[in-house]
């Protein structure tokens, strides 16, 4: 592996626990010899990810929206930024430049991402691993609903287990 992407989210959330979280996997990605490539702005979790992984000495590679961009969030400081028209051209390049997937806490946007790369590699447009960092049981809801997806029919257990799932990103490095 060379490059985890992280979909997280671009606010900090009311549980305390989350920017420091994010930065730990910043570092701890940084430290596994991988870079990081996630949606290039400076704020949030999305900040704290770059910021964790720049501080021990990681690369970091950014992909935002043109629009985003002109809001004055990109994170100035990371590697590379890689600019684009869309929110479809960000996650595109973002499965493209890398080789595996974990979502943090974060909003619709994460939501977006994740379900993608999902049904991305559900079609085999990829064959990379998928995880969810389940910090703090926050994606216990959307775990629940997805075997309720399974248990009517909708969703295939094989595509079900696709997706790696721990409370814990030293077992999901090890898992990748």
């Amino acid at each position: 592996m060379k490059s985890i992407c992280i979909y997280c989210g671009s606010r900090k959330g009311d549980d305390a626990s989350l920017m420091p979280m994010a930065y730990k996997v910043g570092e701890m990605i940084a430290q596994s010899g991988n870079s990081v490539v996630y949606g290039g702005a400076c704020v949030g979790l999305m900040g704290q990810v770059a910021d964790g992984a720049l501080a021990h000495g990681g690369r970091v590679v950014g992909v935002i929206p043109k629009l985003i961009f002109d809001f004055e969030v990109a994170h100035n400081g990371i590697t590379e930024l890689h600019q684009v028209e869309s929110m479809h051209d960000r996650k595109l390049k973002m499965m493209q430049l890398s080789d595996a997937f974990i979502a943090l806490p974060g909003g619709f946007g994460t939501m977006d991402e994740l379900n993608e790369i999902i049904t991305w590699r559900q079609i085999k447009l990829h064959d990379k691993p998928i995880a969810l960092l389940n910090h703090n049981g926050y994606y216990d809801h959307y775990i629940e609903f997805l075997k309720v997806c399974v248990k009517s029919g909708l969703v295939s257990q094989e595509h079900l287990d696709m997706l790696i799932v721990s409370d814990s990103m030293e077992k999901i490095l090890a898992q990748l």
